[in-house]
């Protein structure tokens, strides 16, 4: 179930943003037992490197995620861990680690 939720989000983002890599972690297991856990969605952790994103605030690049997402924030995605860059701070950070 988990692995179609995945694959959902990652068509929502990829159709959003065209973005030049984009992952998608499941990370429902971590919070077995959790009050969130229970409605039945899912945790989840994205990042995704777009030329979108250039000139967006961070807020503004949540903001813009969470829309793209649209109704699967309210039917299958209980928490998520956004990282949105643009390419050339992805190569930064990959320069940097």
């Amino acid at each position: 179930m988990n692995a179609e939720r995945v694959e959902r989000i990652r068509a929502a983002l990829e159709d959003a943003f065209a973005p030049c890599a984009v992952q998608v972690a499941d990370e429902s297991h971590r919070h077995v037992g959790h009050a969130g856990a229970r409605d039945g969605r899912g945790h989840f952790a994205v990042e995704i490197v777009s030329a979108a994103f250039a000139g967006m605030a961070p807020l503004a690049r949540h903001r813009a995620v969470y829309a793209a997402l649209g109704t699967l924030m309210q039917t299958d995605i209980h928490a998520l861990a956004i990282r949105a860059l643009t390419p050339e701070e992805a190569h930064a950070a990959a320069s940097r680690g």
